[in-house]
């Protein structure tokens, strides 16, 4: 029978286990347990002698190693479900989280390890006006809602890093650096993430993300063009923001597809064989910044009887043995130019180019076409305009159609998770919806927005709004609302919403020792009075690693409540007073795992028994107390 501990995942205490695989003689112990001895580790990892501190190309600044503790930094706090503020929360898969998204993430990373396909943030651009979270957690606080960071002393929970700071670029990227280690846990082998930035930290964000995803997995910094006109900025006027892009491991993931193909480049009609009729564009097989190929190098036999050839050190897109397929197939063409770049035999300028017949229906099945990492199709009006539509307040929200878009490209399928730990207004969770109602596709999110204060001078307040978080939940309601009638196609329009919160077990569930057992024994439950059965199944479903989308049906058995997650996954009743016999009955559905209050079992002789009726009637069932 197992104790749960309540807690998330110890960051720390897994790597140090993954190190030791690999190096056992580097692990060594401490008054805190097994730590890492760094010397002997640079030693594993160097060809070299290691003799001591030597100087290496790096971003560093001031705070950047508190950023690493607090991201490994396992936090006890835990989700509490709001039923009240869900839509259809019995069947939905979509999760909103309310509060600070480092402790989320936290949170998340035991039951969501491995599991996000995609993740788009739009994280505040630091432009100097901006707000930031406060990661500065110092002393004894009160409550653990101050201690988990979601507010400070004072009751706030961001900060203004004004541009006359000392600290303005250091406390951007310590808020930046673990929130993005952490996210990393989470991503599938094949998933990316998309962040969009402006250009006051576009480079030093491109510096941590080659630290914490490796230089390796940068697939592109595209350029978007979030607005045309305009005459703002002192020497040019500002139009174009970014989006970085990372692979977990590049090696996993497929090559990206364009959507959006422009049939206008396609102006050419085959006029003989079988593929009569169709439209191709001519695409030119030489291309002189190509990286060099041996294999690609090759003469082609020109109609005048000449042959033709890349110049010394450079070659054709194709290998001779692709390009003789492809010309038999009547793929090429070879046609007099005076601009060729290629030579003849005697290295003079040859007089033809090589094309290759590139149809436009082979493009739309075979996905051959790459988007381009310039975007100049969805500026920041079409976003004004639909959150217009759906009469939400809310400034600077990237459009649907671009984080749509981004998720099309790469290949976001129909049961992938999308993650967005800065939703804002929640264009992420309507972009989900869309792209599923297109395809009718089971593409789940994940929405984390701290419920952040809106002024009172706000149009938002004004129209009775009074978090962030207010206006992110309703404007899901209302594009599922839209999609739905648009549409008609049905999807899941549901969604979770789980508020973060202190622990659910009192301090002495986690400090038993603090205490005598004459103290323990004035405690007649570890649990805190004001928690809800919800909220323990909850936190144990994130405790026992399982997802927050899994299936809850909730039955009565021998006058207690039972809830059943995902069928028999987990089967677990919190009551404060459970007949022993009602194990036999929950044996029945042979459980993977069960879970009872430590409090609800009269005697302590029934503990006893209840393993051994486990033992017997369901002998795979893991057992757990709370």
């Amino acid at each position: 029978m197992d104790k749960l501990d309540m807690k998330s995942l110890n960051i720390v205490d897994e790597n140090i286990e993954k190190i030791g695989s690999i190096f056992p003689n580097v692990i060594a112990e401490s008054e805190n347990g097994k730590t890492i001895d760094f010397e002997l580790l640079k030693q594993e990892l160097s060809k070299e002698i290691v003799e001591g501190n030597k100087e290496k190309y790096q971003l560093t600044w001031p705070g950047k190693k508190e950023a690493i503790l607090t991201a490994n930094t396992p936090s006890k706090n835990t989700l509490r479900p709001v039923k009240e503020k869900s839509v259809d929360f019995d069947n939905t898969e979509n999760i909103y989280i309310e509060g600070d998204n480092l402790e989320a993430l936290k949170i998340l990373q035991e039951s969501y390890l491995n599991k996000i396909k995609c993740i788009y943030i739009d994280p505040p651009y630091n432009t100097g006006n901006d707000f930031i979270y406060n990661d500065n957690f110092n002393g004894e606080i009160v409550d653990e809602l101050i201690n988990s960071g979601q507010i400070d002393e004072q009751g706030n929970r961001l900060i203004s890093n004004n541009i006359s700071n000392g600290r303005f670029h250091s406390d951007w990227l310590s808020m930046m650096y673990s929130r993005l280690k952490l996210a990393r846990n989470l991503l599938t082998n094949d998933g990316i993430i998309f962040i969009s930035i402006g250009t006051q930290e576009v480079e030093n964000l491109g510096y941590i993300l080659n630290e914490i995803f490796g230089e390796n997995n940068k697939i592109s910094l595209i350029t978007r063009v979030q607005k045309k006109g305009g005459n703002k900025g002192a020497f040019f006027n500002p139009t174009s923001d970014y989006i970085y892009v990372y692979a977990k491991n590049i090696d996993y993931l497929d090559n990206f597809v364009e959507m959006n193909i422009d049939e206008k480049i396609y102006n050419k009609i085959e006029q003989d064989g079988p593929r009569k009729g169709e439209k191709y564009a001519e695409v030119i097989l030489y291309m002189p910044n190509l990286e060099y190929r041996p294999n690609q190098r090759f003469y082609v036999d020109c109609p005048d009887g000449s042959k033709i050839i890349p110049p010394e050190g450079k070659s054709f897109r194709w290998s001779e043995e692709r390009f003789k397929e492809e010309l038999s197939k009547g793929n090429v063409l070879i046609k007099p130019t005076k601009n060729s770049q290629l030579i003849k035999e005697d290295g003079s300028k040859a007089d033809y180019i090589v094309y290759q017949k590139r149809y436009y229906k082979d493009t739309l099945e075979k996905g051959t076409a790459r988007p381009n990492n310039l975007i100049e199709s969805y500026p920041n009006t079409l976003s004004s305009k639909e959150l217009s539509e759906l009469d939400i307040p809310f400034s600077y929200a990237k459009p649907t159609a671009l984080i749509k878009y981004l998720m099309e490209v790469s290949k976001v399928k129909e049961n992938d998770i999308v993650l967005d730990f800065f939703s804002g207004s929640a264009s992420t969770a309507d972009a989900v919806m869309q792209l599923n109602a297109e395809d009718n596709g089971k593409r789940r999110y994940i929405m984390i927005q701290l419920p952040e204060k809106i002024n009172e001078k706000e149009s938002a307040y004004a129209k009775g709004y009074r978090y962030i978080t207010d206006i992110g939940e309703e404007r899901i309601r209302r594009a599922a609302k839209k999609i739905k009638e648009e549409t008609n196609v049905n999807i899941d329009y549901g969604f979770r919403v789980y508020k973060i919160d202190s622990s659910n077990m009192k301090d002495v569930y986690y400090k038993p020792s603090d205490l005598s057992q004459e103290q323990l024994e004035l405690f007649e439950s570890n649990i805190k009075e004001d928690r809800t059965s919800e909220d323990l199944l909850t936190q144990v479903l994130l405790d026992l690693g399982l997802t927050l989308d899994l299936k809850i049906e909730e039955k009565e058995i021998m006058n207690n409540k039972v809830y059943f997650v995902d069928d028999n996954a987990l089967i677990a009743c919190f009551d404060n007073s459970i007949d022993i016999n009602i194990v036999d009955e929950i044996c029945e559905y042979n459980p993977l795992k069960v879970v009872f209050k430590d409090s609800s079992f009269k005697y302590d002789n029934d503990k006893i028994n209840l393993e051994e009726k486990f033992k017997k009637l369901s002998p795979e069932t893991e057992i757990s107390i709370l």
